[in-house]
């Protein structure tokens, strides 16, 4: 199984007036920084305030009549939840979102505001998972998973699309990394319009599933752990079919950031191009700001989600130290 850059242009077709096309903007900050062009993909700013959209969008409108009648049910680390109960919504379709108890309480109240049905259970998303296939076989239910499925990749395979379009000339697209959905669908789009652009996967130091899967050869578990890149958590899904093998075979490199590392790229946003932006959103600014991203040429940075806790937003960008900073290094100690 795979997607192609064919059923991305088809999906970018089928979602045109479900989704807003977000700005691109020059940073000259961080073009000084890089010494070479930087251009960050405001997707933050989509309706939802994340590229969830876009999958979510791609999948709801291809569901058969049988489906719609049936619902849909997802797992969640907050902002595919989003997506999947504005979309459902849109289409007059039942929404389950099923997920854990690190999910942020802001991303919860959202996704019930927009009349999605609440499940939490457990403290990681395969937990949550575990209660999406038990609704599926009792209830019979259509599970729209957050990465692993065709439709979902497709969709968020657009932002490729319009990266490329605006930006041409990229030698580097800055892409978050977690399940793999978002990353497989840009690089197959980037990569089927110029091959020679580099497409590097972004992600937190603490629980990287993809990246330990990428190491190991094939999906292994990670144990989930907070971070303040919340929205990258979770695992790949150890029967993963589709985005492992993906990002495998078109991702040409992936780089781990610290919890410090993190908080600097959202206060960068804030202070520097005026954007409120969530953690995970912040990755690929984060990459630049700490040296991590060499480029022969111009680099595009995916900003990919604005729906951050307001009161540790302020605490970041006011200079504070949050409880996320102090657990850099965790992870080696225990190892």
């Amino acid at each position: 199984m795979t997607v192609s850059t064919e059923d991305i242009r088809v999906a970018a077709r089928r979602i045109a007036g479900t989704i807003e096309p977000t700005p691109m903007v020059l940073s000259a900050s961080l073009g000084e920084l890089a010494g070479v062009p930087v251009h960050l993909k405001l997707e933050s700013r989509q309706t939802t305030g994340s590229f969830k959209l876009r999958g979510a969008s791609n999948a709801i409108l291809q569901l058969s009549a049988s489906e719609r009648r049936r619902g849909v049910v997802a797992a969640s680390t907050g902002n595919h939840g989003r997506a999947l109960a504005h979309a459902a919504q849109r289409e007059s379709v039942r929404a389950v979102i099923c997920m854990s108890k690190l999910v942020p309480t802001n991303k919860v109240a959202e996704i019930e505001r927009l009349g999605a049905e609440i499940r939490i259970v457990g403290n990681s998303q395969d937990d949550a998972q575990q209660e999406v296939e038990r609704l599926v076989v009792e209830q019979g239910l259509v599970m729209l998973p957050p990465f692993d499925h065709p439709h979902i990749v497709a969709g968020q395979g657009t932002l490729g699309l319009e990266m490329m379009q605006a930006v041409p000339d990229a030698a580097t697209v800055l892409v978050q990394l977690s399940g793999g959905g978002l990353a497989a669908g840009i690089a197959t789009a980037v990569k089927g319009i110029n091959p020679a652009t580099r497409v590097i996967g972004i992600s937190m130091a603490r629980g990287a599933a993809m990246k330990a899967s990428l190491d190991a050869g094939g999906p292994v578990f990670v144990e989930e752990l907070p971070t303040l890149a919340d929205s990258l958590g979770g695992g790949v899904g150890l029967d993963n079919r589709l985005t492992f093998a993906m990002c495998r075979d078109l991702l040409d490199d992936v780089i781990l950031l610290s919890e410090t590392e993190i908080a600097d790229g959202v206060r960068h946003l804030y202070r520097h191009e005026r954007e409120v932006v969530e953690g995970a959103g912040a990755v690929g600014v984060a990459a630049i700001l700490a040296g991590k991203v060499p480029s022969a040429g111009p680099i595009v940075a995916l900003v990919s989600g604005r729906n951050i806790d307001m009161d540790l937003h302020r605490r970041i960008v006011s200079g504070e130290r949050t409880e996320f900073e102090t657990m850099d290094g965790e992870q080696g100690r225990a190892a």
